[in-house]
């Protein structure tokens, strides 16, 4: 657990950060560089995506687990407890949204292989290599993000430490069913939600990503019959 609660720190910090620069760094600035951040989540999206070596495994994948999302309505239980947050954080007068940016860097954080491939390792071998990068890479998305999303991104922090945590915990009972391409179908379909969130960040589309959350986890079972 020791790299999941540096990968915290990492947030916490860098959130506190952007926030204090906040109020120094002009709207026309912080636009720009949110809508520059934006097009670095597609390519990253792009790049992963790619990893995929069976289609029907990502269509399927995301048919299922987006049936899925939407029966448990992911988007709406994880935007209620944000609005929560917003109502004890979100001062008088603040145009941004506390629950826009809880929900967009949780996923952006954690949504992806750095965070699946990385919490393995750590769980299984006591690698931290992997999310020691993670950390430094999510220390300046959130000090950015933070500047033009506010506080929502700092509470973020308390999702990446849950997510990654339980990757890490859960690691040694599911590390059998995780080989590489199992991993590379789950990265692919990962990757295809980071597409869908720059998508959102840019103003493109409005995809509610979380409902497709649980589609990164189908390939675990669909591997084991294709």
């Amino acid at each position: 657990m020791f790299a999941v609660i540096i990968n915290t720190i990492a947030v916490l910090v860098g959130s506190t950060v952007g926030l204090i620069l906040k109020e120094g760094i002009p709207d026309s600035i912080r636009d720009i560089v949110m809508k520059g951040l934006a097009l670095c989540t597609i390519y990253i999206g792009i790049t992963g995506s790619l990893k995929g070596q069976n289609t029907l495994v990502l269509i399927l994948s995301i048919v299922i687990g987006s049936i899925i999302g939407q029966g448990l309505d992911l988007d709406k239980r994880l935007n209620n407890f944000a609005e929560k947050l917003e109502s004890k954080f979100k001062k008088s007068g603040d145009e941004v949204s506390v629950a826009e940016g809880f929900v967009t860097a949780s996923l952006l954080f954690c949504v992806g292989a750095m965070t699946i491939v990385g919490s393995l390792r750590a769980g299984l071998q006591g690698d931290y290599e992997m999310l020691m990068t993670k950390s430094f890479l999510d220390f300046i998305s959130s000090l950015i993000f933070a500047s033009a999303l506010g506080v929502g991104v700092l509470l973020s922090a308390g999702f990446v430490l849950v997510f990654q945590g339980s990757i890490v915990l859960l690691a040694q009972y599911v590390s059998p069913y995780l080989g590489d391409y199992v991993i590379a179908e789950m990265t692919c379909v990962g990757s295809l939600l980071i597409i869908a969130l720059g998508l959102n960040i840019l103003g493109v589309t409005q995809l509610k990503v979380m409902n497709y959350l649980p589609a990164i986890f189908i390939p675990i079972f669909l591997c084991m019959f294709m």
